[in-house]
């Protein structure tokens, strides 16, 4: 799947939800968006969740076990105000459709 304008925001979405309930690292959220039908390079997800970072609705935090670092990601204050707005306007919008 090729990642567009739509799907970057679905998985912005996926990102901020699996961050809400607890850190992820990227290669656990490569797999995780893989489950749900998305094909995603480290290269696409990696400046997705730094601009998330940047924007303050993540944080993270470098963490080594014995000779592996992994960054792991947490959602913020304002990541989960975001996040509950993006699903009020998600199920106002799949209502919609679906009353089609």
């Amino acid at each position: 799947m090729r990642i567009n304008e739509f799907s970057s925001s679905f998985i912005k979405i996926h990102i901020l939800h699996h961050c809400k309930i607890g850190p992820v690292y990227g290669a656990w959220m490569i797999e995780e968006l893989e489950e749900h039908g998305y094909k995603i390079s480290p290269g696409s997800l990696y400046p997705i969740m730094q601009g998330l970072e940047k924007k303050g609705l993540l944080s993270s935090k470098i963490k080594q076990s014995g000779k592996i670092k992994r960054r792991y990601y947490k959602i913020t204050p304002k990541g989960v105000r975001e996040l509950k707005d993006a699903k009020n306007k998600l199920k106002e919008l799949i209502g919609e459709i679906l009353n089609e």
